[in-house]
């Protein structure tokens, strides 16, 4: 088992979180989860079906009335802030069942999501999203601007609420089990997406089973297991560790 990697200066965080504990109803889910991700890096949180992957980005985006456990944003601590307000914050989040406006058209489904555009601490602009750029990004949606969003497969879908999540201009990204139940050209296709926005200065943080996938975008890797961080490390250092990948990610 790897140890837990040395803190970051608090310079380079972008999302600093401590302390996680959730529940849905009387059931506990998360157990004093932690974890962080830097400016430009793409971070894997991993683990098998109900380990408390989609409840923990669902915990950081304040989606759970019941939780507990320090966030903070940017510098802001937003633990008990609402989903607008972590939303208009700069923390953008792709849910796993997609949620398109299926009788809205691409275009506009991105006009849902646009935000004014932001700058970093430092001052410098951070990445700015049209839909010029998202149809570069995304060459399928760029053939259907005014197809409604209940008349796209699945894979379309998923690249429409991934571009409408960055018409919100976001310095980070939660992208929840991008590679599940879509195509394999889809997975490639998101895999190069990911890190097109990596090189753009955006930061991402995904939930993720498929090892291959996890390994060809991330950095850095959490496990969790039962609602626990069982593992932390680099994606280089969990790709070589079997015995960590056996015991909480095998099926």
């Amino acid at each position: 088992m790897s140890a837990p990697t040395a803190p970051t200066t608090t310079a380079e965080l972008l999302l600093d979180a401590s302390g996680l504990n959730a529940w849905y109803g009387a059931a506990q889910i998360l157990f004093d989860v932690g974890l962080q991700v830097r400016r430009g890096e793409v971070v894997a949180l991993m683990g098998r079906n109900g380990a408390g992957k989609s409840t923990t980005l669902k915990t950081l985006m304040g989606l759970l009335t019941k939780r507990r456990g320090s966030v903070q944003f940017m510098g802001r601590d937003i633990s008990r802030a609402q989903p607008h307000e972590i939303a208009r914050a700069g923390l953008g989040f792709v849910p796993e069942d997609r949620r398109v406006f299926t009788d809205l058209t691409v275009l506009e489904n991105f006009e849902v999501g646009r935000q004014p555009p932001r700058r970093w601490p430092d001052g410098s602009e951070a990445p700015l999203w049209t839909a010029e750029r998202l149809f570069q990004l995304f060459p399928n949606l760029g053939e259907m601007p005014d197809r409604p969003g209940g008349r796209m497969s699945g894979g379309e879908q998923q690249m429409l609420t991934v571009a409408r999540t960055l018409m919100g201009n976001p310095f980070l990204v939660l992208l929840d089990e991008p590679s599940e139940g879509v195509a394999p050209v889809i997975v490639e296709q998101m895999a190069h997406m990911i890190l097109a926005l990596k090189a753009q200065g955006v930061s991402i943080l995904l939930s993720e089973q498929n090892m291959h996938f996890a390994e060809l975008v991330s950095d850095r890797a959490y496990v969790l297991e039962k609602g626990q961080m069982r593992y932390t490390g680099s994606m280089a250092e969990l790709a070589a560790n079997e015995e960590v990948r056996r015991a909480y990610l095998s099926v």
